[in-house]
């Protein structure tokens, strides 16, 4: 009998399938096979603080490099399956197309241009981030519009100095802008007084106050003045892996709204609720059709947690960013996060 190479792959990969728990599927998509072959995770972070560092140990921390984890947990049942690839902002598009990396945890804002022209697709919002203004306490800025007249650190030659000015003009309110070739330079002239008020997106914002002379004087404001939804990328076409993605980040804003968390995951198995049951896999079958053992949710929960214990951990009161939830809370308590059920 000839034996087709292509059918032999399908078999190999089946059968990597099975060793690692997983459910199996007719069709196996290219990255999930990539993936299972390889025996981990191949992710794209760029370095920012709260988001992708290296501790003193040299692993990695953060926002990012957790949701890298959960992946990895949910495909390979062990977080540590995860290889990092540190990109730089220009690095992270090529790397992706080019099959470098299996997906970034996160890139530049997600806009139609960068979701449909670099043939590249955001699995979900994984943070509502937007640009805002960092001010001194003890100044009476309570609000954005207390701003009117004040002057602005601001980099030069970036949608910020755009946005600030749109924003000023839209309200017929002036301000001063102070304009700077880095960002680390705007930083530095807030930090010696030199203006009012510094902006960025609020993420990076509160990245920069914990490295001012006296972080504690100085607060972000409430308000946005734009919008910059951050999430994961992964290669248009593919969507069994696109689903993967999306829905590991589902299952950890679906496991916060149930309660349900690293330190009571097991404990959960026993829920008399359905909507546990069916998150953890215990009843019905939801993982075959993404390719995965029926208990991938709770592999997420059990090694990485829910979503709000990875962005206490590494961005909110947890850390040193002491970053409020805001937009970013779940929409049960006035923010936009929301996810689908699973069922």
């Amino acid at each position: 009998m000839i034996r087709c190479p292509k059918f032999a792959l399908i078999a190999a990969v089946a059968g990597a399938f099975f060793a690692v728990g997983a459910r199996a599927q007719t069709d196996v998509g290219p990255t999930l096979a990539q993936v299972v072959k390889n025996g981990y995770l191949t992710c794209g972070v760029t370095v920012a603080p709260g988001f992708a560092q290296r501790d003193g140990a040299g692993e990695w921390r953060g926002f990012d490099a957790d949701f890298c984890r959960a992946v990895a947990s949910a495909v390979l049942d062990d977080p540590a399956k995860t290889h990092f690839v540190e990109l730089s902002p220009k690095e992270r598009v090529g790397a992706l197309q080019a099959g470098a990396v299996d997906l970034l945890a996160s890139a530049s804002p997600w806009t139609q241009v960068r979701d449909a022209g670099q043939k590249l697709i955001y699995a979900g919002v994984a943070l509502h981030d937007g640009q805002g203004f960092l001010v001194p306490r003890q100044r009476s800025f309570a609000k954005v519009q207390d701003l009117d007249g004040a002057s602005i650190c601001v980099e030069q030659g970036t949608p910020y100095e755009l946005e600030v000015a749109d924003f000023f003009r839209a309200r017929k309110a002036k301000y001063e802008p102070k304009l700077f070739g880095s960002f680390e330079e705007a930083v530095k002239a807030y930090d010696e007084g030199k203006c009012d008020a510094l902006t960025a997106d609020v993420s990076t914002l509160h990245g920069a106050r914990v490295g001012l002379k006296a972080p504690a004087d100085h607060s972000v404001l409430p308000e946005l003045v734009s919008k910059a939804p951050r999430g994961p990328l992964v290669r248009q076409g593919d969507d069994q892996w696109l689903n993967i993605v999306r829905w590991t980040l589902f299952a950890m804003l679906d496991a916060e709204e149930l309660d349900v968390s690293k330190a009571n995951a097991d404990a959960a198995l026993s829920s008399g609720n359905p909507q546990i049951r069916r998150l953890l896999g215990v009843d019905g079958a939801h993982g075959g059709d993404l390719g995965l053992s029926e208990d991938w949710a709770y592999r997420i929960i059990k090694h990485v947690g829910n979503y709000a214990e990875v962005f206490d951990r590494n961005l909110g009161q947890g850390s040193p960013f002491a970053m409020e939830r805001r937009l970013n809370a779940l929409w049960t308590k006035g923010g936009l996060m929301f996810a689908p059920p699973v069922r």
